[in-house]
């Protein structure tokens, strides 16, 4: 009897240890941990979703002047940022060459046509002859060749001079539009040759005012872009500006490894060119800085809208404690309003989702204030600040 006496009260020891460490263990942990609801008023605004890309910055008309004969750069006109309207001398070649050949072709076509002209009159007369019988037929047939021949000599002459001329004209190198200098070259006594490319000396584009962007979009995001969507971008050189424009065109083309075709493979990554066109006034936007592009592919204003975190929240029993939960709507999108300890479920219909807020199209009125998430506050994020450690994500 006396055992089953000591063994009840040690039994009753240890159970009341138990609750005295659970009591413990609970209260600390209360005490650690403060759970925070944040929430937000439902309200109208802008759902948009687009594609983002990277692109280079370029003139829309640009134009690479160059020449088409050999020699050396005797004179430049125009040097980097320089102003220029159509017709104006930018640059010469050294002449005395050139000039040498004018002058030989000249001499050439006067000799070819002095010939053409007497076996021109001398076949004239031996065909009055021939018709009387004056003249042998032999007499005749060379006379004929004798014109023949010089009369080729004296058309080949003829264009000899032409591109003699030609080629003295092109020694002055004058802007093909009005614009401005964007790159130089050459230098003055620097030595081009033109054999089997026209060599570049400037380029110069037309109006630095009117800019377009052309960027490589991926394969995946292509489908969605259309002409004409808007676009926003930013560069490096304006962090805290944002451009804007509008998608002109989508280039086509075969997947290839060179850049000859508007889609290029680059390491089994397929993108397509896509030209975007950017006003400029400022003429901020420099050629060849790299933009940062997002093209809007789907875009809805003022409309009824709530964070996508506030679809993905659900109150959680160990976090709630005692509260209860009315209208769960299991498998239905919806929101959740809290008052007091008692959370409630309202089923809702969606439409556009950006990835940060979400469209809703009904269920829901402006106004009302819903949860968007839940946090976990410790007693030494407390002390050190208003800054919040998130909740496990576990339903």
């Amino acid at each position: 009897m006396k055992g089953k006496t000591t063994k009840n009260i040690i039994v009753s020891v240890v159970a009341v240890a138990a609750v005295v460490l659970i009591a413990v263990f609970t209260g600390k942990k209360a005490k650690q941990q403060e759970v925070i609801y944040e929430t937000t008023t439902v309200g109208r605004g802008d759902v948009a979703k687009y594609v983002t890309a990277t692109g280079t910055i370029e003139p829309v008309t640009e134009v690479q002047v160059g020449t088409q004969v050999s020699g050396i750069i005797d004179k430049l006109y125009a040097d980097y940022n320089s102003i220029v309207k159509e017709g104006q001398l930018i640059a010469e070649m050294d002449k005395v060459t050139l000039e040498s050949d004018l002058a030989s072709a000249k001499a050439s076509y006067q000799g070819s046509e002095a010939e053409y002209d007497y076996q021109k009159k001398n076949y004239e007369r031996n065909v009055k002859l021939h018709e009387k019988g004056l003249i042998s037929d032999t007499d005749f047939e060379l006379s004929e060749y004798n014109y023949r021949m010089s009369e080729s000599a004296f058309n080949s002459s003829k264009a000899a001079l032409a591109k003699a001329e030609r080629n003295l004209g092109y020694a002055t190198i004058t802007s093909p539009i009005d614009g401005v200098v964007i790159d130089r070259a050459v230098e003055e006594g620097q030595t081009v040759a033109a054999g089997f490319e026209t060599p570049t000396l400037f380029t110069i584009a037309a109006d630095l005012t009117k800019m377009q962007v052309v960027a490589d979009v991926d394969e995946a995001d292509i489908g969605g872009v259309a002409d004409g969507q808007r676009v926003t971008f930013t560069v490096d050189a304006f962090p805290d500006d944002v451009f804007e424009g509008r998608v002109e065109q989508i280039r086509l083309g075969s997947s290839s490894s060179t850049s000859s075709v508007a889609s290029t493979t680059t390491e089994s990554v397929v993108t397509y060119e896509v030209v975007i066109s950017a006003d400029n006034p400022d003429l901020k936007l420099k050629p060849r800085l790299t933009a940062n592009i997002n093209i809007y592919t789907e875009e809805k204003h003022d409309v009824l809208s709530v964070p996508a975190k506030a679809l993905r929240f659900m109150p959680v029993g160990p976090l709630t404690g005692k509260g209860s939960v009315i209208n769960d709507c299991e498998g239905l999108h919806k929101v959740w309003t809290k008052e007091g300890n008692v959370f409630t479920a309202h089923p809702v219909t969606i439409g556009l989702n950006d990835g940060i807020n979400t469209e809703i199209t009904g269920g829901i009125e402006p106004g009302m204030e819903i949860i968007t998430e839940i946090k976990i506050m410790n007693d030494k994020a407390a002390k050190a600040g208003p800054s919040f450690m998130p909740g496990p994500p576990r339903k």
